[in-house]
């Protein structure tokens, strides 16, 4: 069975290369009807806090990338690790070694002056040390250190980048415990790989370099690796690594904003991966087209009004029910009361094709859950002389109209022409008067959708006596 992982460090936000890296694992395993499992790297622990797990956690449950088993944590497998390292140096797979960091730094600057690889050399391995006459000093805890194959290739096809080799010359022993006894990433992600079966990795470029070494160590241990594919970074608009400026912030930011997460996870799943010409699709979709061979191996751009257009476009295809439903908490967040109004599935459908995001709808929708209070200068921008009477004489007008959007445009039309006003002369100020704007759907939906006597108050509280 096909076991993927997702496996952040909770040392800040979960932003959006690390959402894509999520999404694919997930969807790979959704594909094949796998299981999808979510580790939380927490032994950075000075650095990692509860409220990054709660970041990383909420970021998935809104994207919708439920996990089937987790979240597993390292901190609490600490006792499997010392047991594995306690196995690794009974068996000569690992060694202690002595080396003051003083002394290893000296050493890689050395080399670096003589044009050589920086790499430690082996000296405390037990054969090295024995030949040196090296001891154990008195009162120094000693790094654990992997015992890296001298000799041979270590190599795997990757998924995304094909075949990749390295020699293990190239490679030196890997600490995998730190004086004070912490395992190391690279150690406890191969213990963590074995325990937990998974069987395809799926996770940034950056670990690329990382690949040969936990590799050996698999092998080490007993096991085959798991299949590696490597997913090329994001990119800026400006081709620069993903920054703050332009995209790296929380996941959980584009949802403050009004995205919806449909559009979320089809933007993140085009970021280096495409299906034929396919551009906007739900998550059913994406999980039912998702293949490994399919993700491009050069590096994706974040593109700004791609995400505006993609989530419009969803919004456009969402059910008007369900686009109210997603609509209400931004009107809330807003200061405003979806009850105090029109069907917020009314609303949305009203506004959808002028606005990128819910926020934005719900700002756009403003008027019509709170009564305007446009100001005198605004209102005299718009309405004068030539104007007033119809403007004064609409609201009798509209006493005893039916209330629908048909009747009230041909009522607007008609009192226009009886007074002589090319329709926008008319509906400008009324715009203003009801709306506190000039920036509005049709006018005649926007009344339709407010009670009538709202209508009629509006319009005489605005004009000025």
């Amino acid at each position: 069975m096909i076991r993927t992982r997702f496996a952040p460090s909770p040392t800040g936000f979960l932003h959006l290369g690390g959402a894509r890296t999520a999404l694919f694992a997930w969807a790979y395993a959704r594909r094949h009807g796998g299981t999808f499992v979510l580790r939380i790297e927490d032994t950075d622990v000075a650095r990692s806090t509860p409220a990054a797990v709660k970041a990383i956690l909420d970021a998935m449950d809104w994207l919708g990338l439920a996990y089937d088993e987790g979240p597993y944590y390292q901190m609490q497998r600490m006792d499997r690790y010392r047991a594995v390292i306690a196995d690794m140096l009974g068996r000569g797979l690992a060694y202690r070694c002595y080396m003051p960091a003083t002394e290893l730094d000296e050493l890689r600057a050395a080399q670096m002056a003589a044009g050589e690889k920086p790499r430690y050399d082996g000296r405390w391995r037990p054969e090295n040390a024995r030949a040196n006459g090296l001891v154990p000093p008195e009162g120094v805890a000693p790094v654990i250190r992997f015992r890296n194959p001298d000799e041979g290739m270590v190599a795997w096809d990757d998924r995304v980048k094909g075949h990749i080799a390295v020699a293990n010359a190239e490679l030196d022993d890997l600490v995998i415990a730190r004086g004070d006894g912490t395992p190391t990433y690279n150690f406890c992600v191969v213990v963590d790989d074995i325990d937990m079966a998974i069987t395809h990795v799926i996770r940034g470029d950056d670990h690329v370099n990382n690949t040969p070494r936990q590799i050996n160590i698999h092998r080490a241990l007993g096991h085959e690796p798991p299949v590696f594919a490597h997913v090329p970074t994001v990119l800026g608009e400006d081709g620069q690594k993903l920054s703050k400026r332009h995209g790296a912030v929380s996941v959980m930011e584009y949802e403050a904003a009004g995205y919806l997460p449909e559009a979320m996870v089809n933007f993140l799943a085009r970021l280096g991966w495409a299906h034929g010409d396919d551009e906007v699709f739900g998550p059913g979709d994406f999980v039912g087209w998702f293949e490994l061979d399919a993700i491009s191996a050069a590096p994706s751009r974040f593109n700004t009004d791609k995400l505006h257009w993609l989530n419009q476009e969803h919004m456009k295809r969402m059910p008007s029910a369900d686009l109210g439903a997603r609509l209400v908490p931004y009107l809330v967040r807003a200061g405003l009361d979806a009850a105090a109004g029109p069907d917020p599935g009314e609303v949305a459908v009203l506004l959808r094709d002028r606005v990128r995001t819910l926020a934005e709808m719900a700002d756009a929708a403003h008027y019509f859950y709170a009564t305007p209070h446009p100001s005198p200068d605004r209102v005299a921008e718009h309405l004068n002389d030539h104007n007033r009477p119809a403007v004064k004489g609409i609201a009798d007008a509209f006493a005893d109209l039916p209330w629908t959007r048909e009747a009230i445009a041909q009522r607007l039309k008609s009192e226009a022409a009886k007074h002589g006003l090319k329709p926008p002369q008319l509906m400008m100020p009324l715009r203003m008067l009801v709306a506190g704007t000039t920036q509005t759907p049709s006018l005649d939906a926007v009344l339709a959708l407010l009670p009538r006597e709202a209508v009629r108050s509006r319009i005489a509280a605005g004009l000025p006596l």
